[in-house]
């Protein structure tokens, strides 16, 4: 049975933020994740100007 007390509540509270938001184990892959999230976010900002200074092909 679930407890609904405030003291039940914020138990659960931190057992959430200690499996999910306090990750002991740092990688690669995420600092990579957030670099590539990065890049591809300014990419999208000034696609106007990179679509402007392409070179034309003349046909």
């Amino acid at each position: 049975m679930q407890d609904f007390t405030p003291k039940g509540t914020a138990g659960a509270l931190q057992e959430y933020d200690n499996k999910y938001v306090n990750v002991k184990k740092r990688s690669f892959a995420g600092l990579s994740m957030v670099l590539a999230a990065y890049k591809l976010f300014n990419y999208c900002h000034s696609y106007k100007e990179f679509k402007h200074k392409r070179p034309r092909k003349y046909h």
